[in-house]
């Protein structure tokens, strides 16, 4: 099963939501820190990072010794990144998306690739085994989406499968049809493994990358005007996809019930609330996880996954 857990906006509670449901789902649990511009899971989670890979796109090279200039390369460029004045043929890295179009049209083969490095991919295992991958994106690049790729596809180490951490035990017969191998995604995880991908905050392109390819979306919201706007957002995304979605309403009790009428107008379940308390803010200023501050959640977020497990064994 791989779950996301998003946000319209930074700031609501995304990744204390995605730690401490990592924590609860046992030892064959792979979590992927997806905010690659400002990654902070690691901050909680403190895995020991042991793998480390360059990624980035093949940026295309143009030998003018081969090159006629004809324009056939920027003709196919749907991102104007090549362009052709008199008998020079341009180059701009920041608009290509690495696509290889070009090389492949050129007649002359005047066209090669090369690797334009735009981050890493870092791996390791916690205390607690959980799998844990981040990616970490260079200052001043354009685009996080190919780093997302990356990490989503890459698996420096094997998954524990064979290990059944505490959730699973309770909800193997439910999830028995769930969708665990989607080859459609392009993606090839064990059927029993739970994958947590903490998303990007926001409703953009990197947002929607690390949504492909997963069977649930937690939301987590705040109920207020601007958080029943932002999620409104990253709702349409959702549905977009098809992929089913549910609420987690984190500093509840301050602001409106707008938030809850909508999920309810809408058919989106919300599936846990988390009251405004100083005592949260304080642990998670000093690095713990929500779990770690109240263990009393450690029951309501192993219900959550049992409940998102039922939820998609309706579907199926």
């Amino acid at each position: 099963m791989r779950l996301v857990v998003a946000s319209g906006k930074g700031g609501t509670g995304k990744t204390t939501v995605a730690t401490s449901l990592a924590l609860v789902a046992g030892d064959a649990v792979r979590f992927l820190d997806c905010d690659v511009e400002a990654p902070n899971a690691a901050l909680f989670l403190a895995p020991k990072l042991e793998t480390r890979k360059e990624v980035g796109i093949q940026l295309p090279v143009v030998d003018e010794a081969l090159c006629t200039h004809c324009g056939r390369c920027a003709e196919v460029c749907e991102f104007h990144a090549i362009a052709v004045i008199g008998k020079k043929t341009l180059i701009f890295p920041e608009l290509c998306h690495g696509c290889g179009s070009c090389t492949l049209i050129c007649p002359e083969k005047a066209i090669s690739e090369r690797l334009d490095v735009m981050g890493v991919l870092e791996g390791g295992f916690t205390s607690e085994g959980i799998d844990f991958a981040q990616g970490v994106m260079n200052v001043g690049e354009p685009m996080a989406v190919p780093i997302l790729r990356e990490l989503k596809k890459w698996k420096p180490m094997s998954l524990r499968a064979a290990l059944s951490g505490a959730v699973f035990s309770e909800v193997e017969g439910r999830r028995s049809n769930l969708p665990g191998n989607n080859v459609a995604s392009g993606e090839n995880a064990p059927r029993n493994d739970i994958e947590i991908r903490d998303s990007p905050p926001g409703a953009s392109c990197p947002v929607v990358e690390t949504m492909r390819g997963s069977d649930f979306i937690l939301l987590v919201t705040e109920p207020t005007p601007f958080g029943l706007h932002d999620l409104k957002q990253v709702v349409g995304i959702t549905r977009e996809l098809g992929i089913p979605s549910g609420v987690i309403i984190n500093r509840d009790g301050i602001g409106n019930n707008a938030v809850e009428t909508y999920c309810a107008e809408t058919g989106l379940p919300v599936l846990m609330r988390i009251p405004m308390e100083r005592r949260f803010a304080e642990g998670i200023a000093q690095g713990k996880t929500l779990i770690q501050v109240e263990p009393e959640y450690t029951r309501q977020f192993r219900h959550i996954l049992m409940q998102i497990a039922d939820m998609l064994a309706r579907q199926s």
